[in-house]
């Protein structure tokens, strides 16, 4: 079969497992009108997080391989929700590979890889990764005898011919955001202030008890680590934006927090068990060095200092799935997810559970095989 009818047909293949999706899920998802409020548990019952990380969607599109990870992303996607039935699902950034994608619209792309959770109702959030609007990279096998490929866009499947249904240039942060907030019921990220400039994906969320919706049970931060467009940095002005949002919504740090982002913090480098002594982490891969922000500017103080905060996740490097106490809290890796990107470990996710009364953070890994492992208590 030639390549791009490879593509075609790996590309209908997605798009019906989305929709069998949707007709086994019995949803029906209207397009985002009005801003969605806190997020609310339900009554008697615990909250669920999933954490989806390093999809990679679009990876290698022009290729065989490529639209192929993406349907097998999705069936890694699908296990997980349907095993645990989360309330909430996180993309920990790098949901797609932009540096390989030659349309001109990434978030098609994007659209596909939060179909598992649309889908099936229920509700999301993300944050950008390094890969997420990093530049076209064009690949060197096209200038060799092969030649460029007959490529064809997911939008039309028309072929390419130098026109306008393929582009070269990369979506920016804030055209992939917008897309996905403008045209999802279900998504609960934001753009973030603009006074944070270039970053886009930094805002809270509250988790409100049950009985209460004015009673927070936790604070969940997200924040845009750089990388792709940006360097690879949590900026002081961010540091600043955490310190006055904080105050503002968690003055006496009553309340529990976690955090969110991709590229981990040097920190992490700090707490990465060496060798074989994995000290008090817990985790199922410790297979690769940390790769950590470019520069620190401030927030792990911030949050070393701050006692409401237990802990914080990062995606990044796919051969790391670990979690380890530094000082007062933790920091966590959550499990490559998607089969795009570097790695042949197997692939799953980190799931949250959330209790109230009494409060308790506790984390596992389900994998794509359905098994649970590497189980920690992150509120004691």
């Amino acid at each position: 079969m030639p390549p791009q009818w490879t593509f075609i047909c790996l590309s209908l293949i997605l798009a019906a497992i989305s929709s069998a999706d949707l007709r086994g899920a019995g949803h029906a998802v209207p397009l985002r009108t009005t801003p969605e409020g806190n997020l609310r548990m339900r009554g008697g019952a615990p909250f669920k997080i999933a954490l989806f990380a390093d999809l990679h969607f679009g990876e290698a599109a022009w290729t065989e391989w490529g639209p192929r990870q993406d349907v097998n992303s999705v069936g890694v996607m699908a296990t997980v929700l349907e095993k645990e039935q989360p309330d909430f699902v996180v993309y920990v950034g790098d949901v797609i590979t932009a540096n390989n994608i030659m349309i001109k619209n990434a978030s098609v792309y994007w659209d596909q890889a939060v179909s598992p959770a649309r889908v099936r109702g229920i509700p999301w959030s993300s944050v950008f990764g390094n890969h997420d609007d990093a530049p076209f990279e064009w690949p060197m096998e096209w200038f060799s005898e092969t030649g460029i490929p007959q490529l064809h866009c997911p939008a039309t499947n028309a072929s390419f011919s130098g026109g306008e249904e393929c582009s070269f240039r990369d979506t920016t942060r804030l055209e992939l955001m917008k897309s996905e907030i403008e045209q999802n019921t279900l998504s609960y990220s934001k753009d973030g202030p603009q006074n944070l400039w270039p970053s886009i994906s930094n805002y809270v969320l509250q988790l409100s008890s049950p009985s209460n919706s004015q009673e927070a049970v936790i604070f969940m931060y997200f924040f845009d680590s750089g990388g792709g467009s940006y360097p690879e940095v949590i900026s002081s002005a961010q540091v600043k934006w955490f310190q006055q949002k904080s105050q503002e919504v968690n003055p006496d740090s009553r309340v529990p927090e976690i955090i969110f982002w991709h590229i981990p913090s040097q920190a992490y480098e700090k707490v990465a068990p060496k060798s074989y002594v994995k000290k008090h982490c817990v985790g199922s891969i410790f297979l690769e060095d940390v790769a950590a922000q470019e520069a620190e500017m401030g927030i792990m103080k911030v949050l070393e200092q701050r006692p409401s905060v237990k802990a914080v996740f990062v995606g990044h490097n796919h051969g790391l799935d670990w979690c380890c106490p530094y000082k007062k809290l933790w920091l966590c890796f959550a499990r490559h997810t998607g089969y795009g990107g570097y790695g042949n470990w197997s692939r799953g996710a980190r799931i949250l559970e959330i209790n109230h009364q009494p409060f308790s953070l506790k984390s596992w890994i389900r994998m794509e095989d359905g098994h649970l492992h590497s189980e920690v208590l992150l509120s004691s």
